[in-house]
């Protein structure tokens, strides 16, 4: 019954241990989401520069297999190439040992002085909670909560650590222990323990916080030379978690990051076990070294020097490994894929909301700019009916509406993980901003039905119609061109100087209407080309009304009262209470609506 006991407060242990390192591990991530994002799209070339990202965006989230899954999205997003991807994972290996580094202060022995009284973690550990429970249940600033969080998972860790240490106490000495251990003084066999250890457990930390624990129990019989291949067996398992997720309906690339992983940490577990092994043949530190037991601190040592040392010797060879990779997973035919730029929203990205709100802005910036390329198509086909450029537009279309039900679904699941309220609010923005560039892509399929219907009853414009179109199109063609740029740019200046074209564009529009009625009583129009003409005013009209909507989302983002109420802000400025905008549509009115009374 005791070994029943001790077996389920071993379990219990791992639990809260794992729960400790999420929380907090998300808490870090929260805490520094935005500077992740930073530092990861300014990874270059170098790959030194590249391996220290690596570790110390692992060193943040606490987990080598999510900044290397992360790192597998930035490639499908294009925002990394294969080769910074690589120094990415050498860092990778480095920053995953802080863990073990921060679980040996539970080993840390008072001496009197008291910094190292409270850094034993039978006080650090409550200490931690209390703080945390505090931040995260009664200061009301998000950053509280994320610091409460940080200091929740740091305690709970430990408290974890503590009752994995009690587990294994009653465990020290039994037949089945001392089975264990012996079992372990073979190298090979040590290897493969922590290697099936990690794949089952699906956390390098966790397994070594478990060999931690079970190292610093007095009795526990664990070496030197019994621990050092369970650390390179861990390093292995974790790569073949990693080589999962990566093989999932992952890109080509994605693959071979995967593949680099595994011949990464498999080069140097082999190197090591070489090295390791003819030092003890040769007793360069003598037999005591080998056969002495090893405590927390010792295997946190070890794996950081394993992993440091790793990414040393590999770091001239990384080209090496590109191209071993490239080797092992080789490129499919060339299959055509239209608009990769759209296929760029993976739900790896929510490892890090920061990152991934970055990569959906660029997606939907490119989605914008094909349904802008999409209406000037339309137009064109309208103004001379071309049977192949409206098939282009058709298949461009479905390319949009394909891409706007793929991110409904991505900033859908996104809106779970987000934080903070600025990136809350970029989210909102860019949920209301599909659906409108998705409209505009719309507008376009209905110009080329305007000009099929055209074409069908053998209609066309009058001279006059043909020249009024020419500056309407111009007009809703610059504010798409503005449009989509200020968003691309995240450009709120820019944005402000879309609501006075758009108000312009809208006293066209009135104008070409009782232009055109009076043409239709006059009998200079067929009724057919009359009806065309007026539905594709619409279509402008709205196109038009669309950009604005996404000038005012851009804006609403920074400003709270636009936020609270769009309608009452432009009712503002349509007032004439703003200089600047009275300013800009006396130009925009001098640009467009003198030209357009001159048309005869």
């Amino acid at each position: 019954m005791e070994i029943l006991n001790a077996i389920i407060q071993l379990l219990g242990g791992l639990a809260m241990f794992l729960y400790g390192i999420e929380v907090m591990g998300d808490g870090l991530k929260n805490s520094s989401g935005a500077a992740l994002k930073r530092v990861l799209e300014k990874v270059t070339g170098n790959v030194v520069m590249g391996v220290l990202t690596g570790a110390m965006v692992t060193a943040v989230i606490q987990s080598s297999t999510a900044t290397i899954v992360l790192t597998v999205a930035l490639i499908g997003a294009g925002v990394l190439n294969l080769r910074q991807a690589v120094s990415i994972v050498m860092g990778a290996n480095i920053g995953t040992t802080v863990t073990a580094q921060i679980i040996r202060l539970g080993s840390i022995q008072s001496d009197g002085s008291l910094l190292l009284w409270l850094f034993n973690t039978d006080r650090l550990a409550p200490i931690a909670l209390v703080a945390g429970i505090v931040l995260a249940m009664f200061v009301r600033s998000k950053n509280s909560k994320t610091i409460g969080d940080i200091c929740i998972g740091f305690g709970v860790l430990f408290i974890g650590l503590k009752l994995m240490t009690d587990g294994v106490e009653p465990l020290i000495g039994t037949e089945a222990f001392t089975a264990f251990v012996s079992f372990l003084a073979n190298p090979i066999f040590g290897i493969l323990f922590g290697l099936v250890l990690t794949v089952i457990v699906q956390s390098s930390s966790a397994t070594v916080g478990m060999l931690q624990t079970v190292a610093s129990v007095p009795g526990s019989g664990i070496t030197f030379a019994m621990a050092y291949p369970i650390i390179m067996g861990i390093n292995l398992g974790t790569c073949v978690t990693t080589a999962m997720v990566c093989s999932i309906g992952a890109s080509k690339d994605a693959k071979r990051t995967g593949v680099v992983h595994i011949a990464f940490n498999t080069i140097g577990t082999v190197l090591f076990l070489i090295v390791m092994t003819v030092l003890r043949r040769l007793s360069v530190f003598g037999e005591s070294f080998w056969v002495r037991t090893v405590d927390s601190g010792g295997i946190a040592n070890f794996q950081t020097v394993f992993n440091l040392a790793t990414a040393v010797v590999l770091i001239p060879f990384a080209d090496w490994l590109v191209k071993l990779s490239l080797l092992m997973v080789k490129d499919d035919k060339p299959e055509g894929e239209r608009h990769p730029e759209l296929h760029t929203l993976d739900e790896k990205l929510y490892n890090s909301p920061a990152m991934a709100l970055a990569v959906a802005m660029k997606a939907v910036a490119a989605a914008g700019r094909l349904a802008q390329l999409n209406f000037e198509r339309g137009c064109k086909v309208l103004a001379k009916y071309d049977p192949a450029l409206a098939a282009e537009i058709d298949k461009d279309e479905d390319c949009i509406d394909q891409f706007t039900d793929n991110s409904d679904r991505f900033l859908i699941g996104l809106s779970k993980m987000v934080e903070t309220e600025a990136d809350d609010r970029q989210l909102d923005m860019l949920m209301q901003t599909v659906p409108n560039f998705e409209r505009i892509g719309d507008y376009a399929t209905n110009m080329v039905e305007l000009a099929q219907r055209m074409q069908s009853e053998n209609a066309a414009f009058s001279e006059t119609a043909k020249k009024e179109l020419v500056l309407i199109t111009q007009a809703v063609n610059e504010i798409l061109d503005i449009t989509v740029s200020a968003f691309s740019n995240d450009d709120n200046e820019a944005a402000k100087a879309i609501e006075p074209l758009e108000e312009t564009i809208d006293d066209m529009i009135m104008m070409l209407k009782d232009r055109h009625t009076k043409r239709l009583k006059n009998g200079q129009c067929s009724i057919a080309s009359g009806l065309v003409f007026m539905e594709a005013l619409t279509y402008f009209e709205r196109a038009s009304d669309q950009c604005s909507s996404i000038a005012v989302m851009m804006l609403a983002r920074n400003n709270e009262q636009i936020l609270q109420n769009h309608y009452e802000y432009l009712r503002e400025i349509h007032a004439g209470n703003d200089v600047v905008y009275l300013a800009e549509k006396d130009r925009r009115r001098e640009q467009y609506i003198k030209p357009l009374k001159q048309i005869v």
